[in-house]
């Protein structure tokens, strides 16, 4: 099937019958709800048309989707590099809860939403970003579709997302029982498509519907608008395309299957574009999500929930609810359903966010919290001696950041920011969604700041977050060090285990998710 096909076939679903949602353990298999979470792999929110982009036709299909459901304004994850921010989804749990603040896996006793929805019967496969997105290996799925497999055809590959969708929906009916699939795009993730090392132009077989050109992109505010850039933007935005195809395809197979209508589709990023200020941090740009939901008879088309805020630990309550399952104790999420069915919700004016590890464990623990309005950021590493380090600085941009502060210096100044910070942080989202100025000293935002200090340090005690102390202890140096000395030991030990486990696993497992 050619890529233009799934385009002009794969978004025409209508709103179905009304769907009962019942008690899994009450009723038959097929009263109950399927479920389809189509993520994309470092895609900002303000990437997708409907959500604000400023590069016309990024996402046809994804617009096309939201127009059938309910989009979310005010999305976030709670952390902005892959295998953390997916095990919130699947845990409900922040990731100093769970354990899961860099690239490791959960305990095999420890309850995901995977396993209760096996549990309760549900028929659970997945594709792409296999590692990333289980909690523990090996795990059972039902059906799985791993990088191995997606490498024979390369990234991006529309026919591979028709397939695996096709034929997980068909095992699924074999066995009469309801789905939960995780349909992983890897796009836009580095590398981009057409895009080698040095902004060097490579061949590369899955074409997206539409190749985008630096004249044709628009710089975000928090990155250097020049030549280097925007090509490398322009990448970026054929990878945005590229994933669009691939929720075509997806949807395609699940309107082919006949169970469109007895399907809830959620779609989601993980976290923000792989760039400086964006990716591995806590600013509002690496962390919101273009968050849609299509559920035909329950959703009312093209509704836009403007007021709440909804955050990807609340991913994993909702899911089971939706599902009629109640959730187990620990879940630290709370379910968005009413939200869902048109009904207003109280208790979200705001949401938590965290970092703590790159993949290669360097430790850089922010905590943040925002509102509609406000974000408040807390970098007990920020002290004036470490160094960010993380995969953004391996991105052209970031070099066109570093030749320009040799003569610029204001780029001098931002690329400071970028790399040492402050230990406190305080941007007017609706004025500055760029995080260009840092508001932390400014008087006239103080009891805005004092109110979300309070907010978080209460949040931190309910969590039983490992940063309290030195978030207590702020201004102390001497107290920040220890307690970055005492979480980068603990990182050592902790890769130190982990070299051993994958040495082990070498020669069964040649295969890896891309780095983040």
């Amino acid at each position: 099937m050619q890529r233009r096909d799934f385009l002009r076939m794969a978004v025409g679903v209508t709103a179905g019958p009304m769907i009962p949602w019942v008690q899994a353990a009450q009723e038959p298999a097929g009263t109950r709800p399927n479920i389809l979470l189509i993520t994309a792999d470092d895609m900002s929110c303000d990437s997708v048309g409907v959500f604000g982009c400023q590069v016309e036709g990024t996402t046809p299909v994804l617009d096309h989707l939201a127009g059938e459901g309910v989009r979310f304004t005010y999305a976030h994850v709670q952390v902005a590099n892959c295998v953390p921010s997916r095990n919130v989804m699947q845990t409900g749990r922040y990731p100093h809860t769970s354990g899961v603040e860099g690239f490791y896996q959960v305990r095999p006793d420890f309850p995901i939403l995977p396993d209760l929805l096996k549990q309760q019967g549900y028929f659970v496969g997945i594709k792409g970003k296999v590692a990333h997105s289980t909690p523990y290996q090996p795990y059972p799925w039902d059906m799985v579709m791993d990088l191995k497999q997606e490498a024979q055809a390369g990234k991006g590959n529309t026919e591979f997302f028709y397939r695996f969708t096709h034929d997980a929906i068909a095992a699924a009916r074999q066995v009469d029982k309801p789905f939960y699939l995780l349909v992983n795009i890897i796009d836009p993730h580095t590398p981009f498509y057409g895009l080698g090392k040095g902004l060097t132009e490579v061949a590369d077989p899955n074409k997206p519907s539409r190749v985008f050109t630096a004249q044709e992109i628009a710089v975000p505010g928090f990155l250097p608008d020049t030549p280097a850039t925007r090509k490398e933007l322009a990448h970026y935005y054929s990878s945005v395309r590229r994933a669009d195809d691939c929720v075509a395809a997806t949807l395609k197979a699940l309107q082919d299957s006949g169970t469109a209508d007895d399907t809830v589709v959620l779609f989601l990023s993980d976290h923000g574009m792989p760039f400086p200020f964006a990716k591995t941090n806590v600013y509002h740009h690496s962390t919101r999500t273009p968050w849609i939901v299509r559920w035909p008879g329950r959703v009312k088309p093209g509704t836009v929930d403007a007021t709440h805020m909804i955050s990807a630990i609340d991913f994993a309550p909702t899911v089971l609810d939706i599902a009629g399952i109640r959730r187990p104790a620990g879940m630290q999420g709370r379910s968005f359903l009413p939200l869902l069915l048109g009904q207003a919700q109280e208790g979200r004016e705001y949401v938590i966010k965290e970092y703590n590890e790159n993949s290669g464990g360097a430790r850089h623990p922010m905590r943040a919290v925002e509102t509609q309005k406000y974000c408040y950021i807390f970098n007990p590493w920020a002290t004036g001696e470490r160094r960010f380090r993380t995969a953004t600085q391996g991105m052209e941009t970031y070099r066109e950041m570093q030749r320009l502060a040799a003569s610029d210096p204001a780029m001098a100044a931002r690329l400071r920011v970028f790399d040492y910070r402050a230990v406190e942080e305080f941007y007017d989202c609706e004025k500055d969604p760029d995080a260009l100025h840092n508001l932390i000293g400014d008087p006239q935002y103080r009891p805005q700041i004092d109110q979300l200090r309070r907010t978080l340090e209460d949040w931190m005690v309910q969590t039983r977050d490992h940063c309290l102390e030195a978030f207590r202890r702020r201004d102390n140096p001497q107290v920040l060090e220890a307690y970055m000395r005492s979480v980068e030991q603990a990182s050592l030990q902790r890769q130190g285990k982990a070299s051993t486990a994958k040495g082990k696993k070498k020669a069964k497992n040649k295969a890896a998710d891309p780095d983040d």
